[in-house]
């Protein structure tokens, strides 16, 4: 058998995939070199965007295994390389598709991602829990999804979903890590073991900003944002960096926690952004007999779809009501979230039920451009 040509290795090459951008590596620019001698044998030198790039053995074995699979092959070299300052300068523009630096994606009128911040009056609702398993759960429908780990002073994500490397900078780029799925970035990769965070607003601001700009998120169908609990600074930018984001609001059926879910909902009637609609957590705890026992009473989560759809003026639905699971809580200390640990119980059933009615709400057209042009009489 003769040896394949080098537009066949190419071609073998087209498919695979840098394991942080998704893109093929052939369009990225990071194969410098491929040759073939007659007896088959392959030598082929992929540039790395850093030299720390945290999946570059996955990206050897995916380039040694494509080319592998190539008739008239016998043998494969796979040396890595890192590009240089011009090469990545090419790289982040290719990526950027000409746009402006630090400019936030999910902010263009033409933007079809749906932006979903997830609210809460409080702490100690399980927001960040709820988030978390959305994100997996619509991953896991096939939706390309993002989660921003705005909670800048109790950030969790990263553990809840399971990230298992740092995000990758390309010069003043960031490649989220991923995980079951889903493109993460919390500001808890870029300090120090579990080390406080003591910024002031505009520290907050700023780094809400860079995460939606410098971040190269891709082609995503939905934005999660982990907000923190309450009206503040970091609910204020995101109502500044993405007017049509809509809220999510989590709360428990306590009517203490009710009251205060209220405030974070009516925050949209001086920001004006959408409800989508409000999630109870912790809704009861089934028992072994087939009854639940209410823990947190009853009620706290319809309360305040009733309340925020007087004051908005609009009907304010309740999404879903979550049961108290212990699966979930094991998931959400151990990486493996409930949605894909145990599916079929009741938090999990409860969980994917909310993802599936997220997944099917189309985005609307409300500062979009139609393509309309007037005619020449």
């Amino acid at each position: 058998m003769s040896a394949p040509t080098q537009e066949v290795l190419l071609q073998a090459l087209a498919g695979v995939e840098d394991p942080e951008i998704h893109r093929p590596i052939t369009e990225l620019g990071m194969v410098e070199k491929v040759a073939v001698d007659d007896a088959g044998r392959v030598a082929v030198t992929i540039l790395l965007t850093v030299a720390a790039c945290p999946l570059k053995d996955t990206l050897s074995r995916d380039t040694e295994k494509a080319l592998r699979a190539v008739d008239g092959v016998t043998d494969v070299e796979v040396t890595l390389g890192v590009m240089n300052d011009e090469q990545r300068a090419a790289l982040k523009e290719h990526l950027r598709g000409g746009q402006a630096e630090r400019e936030i994606p999910f902010a263009k009128p033409n933007s079809l991602t749906r932006v979903y911040a997830v609210a809460s009056g409080k702490g100690g609702v399980g927001k960040s829990s709820v988030t978390t398993n959305l994100a997996v759960a619509l991953a896991d429908q096939g939706l390309r999804v993002g989660v921003v780990d705005a909670d800048i002073y109790g950030f969790s994500i990263p553990r809840m979903i399971g990230v298992e490397y740092p995000p990758t900078q390309v010069d003043d780029m960031i490649m989220p890590p991923e995980a079951k799925g889903v493109k993460v970035i919390s500001v808890g990769m870029f300090v120090p073991g579990n080390s406080p965070v003591v910024w002031r607003g505009p520290m907050l601001h700023r780094a809400l900003n860079q995460f939606l700009a410098d971040v190269f998120w891709g082609d995503l169908d939905v934005l999660l944002l982990d907000l923190p609990p309450g009206t503040g600074d970091v609910a204020i930018s995101v109502a500044q960096l993405l007017p049509g984001a809509e809220i999510l609001v989590v709360t428990t059926p306590q009517q203490a926690a009710a009251e205060v879910a209220e405030r974070a909902g009516s925050i949209s009637t001086q920001t004006h952004q959408r409800i989508v609609g409000v999630i109870e957590n912790m809704s009861w705890l089934e028992l072994p007999g087939g009854t639940r026992q209410e823990i947190f009473g009853s009620g706290g989560g319809q309360a305040v779809a009733d309340s925020l759809s007087r004051i908005v003026g609009t009907d304010i639905p309740l999404l879903g009501q979550i049961p108290l699971d212990v699966t979930m809580r094991e998931g959400s200390d151990n990486g493996d979230p409930v949605v894909l640990s145990n599916p079929d119980g009741p938090a999990g059933v409860a969980l994917r039920g909310i993802a599936k009615g997220l997944a099917t709400r189309s985005r609307g057209l409300a500062g979009r451009k139609l393509g309309l042009t007037p005619q020449n009489r």
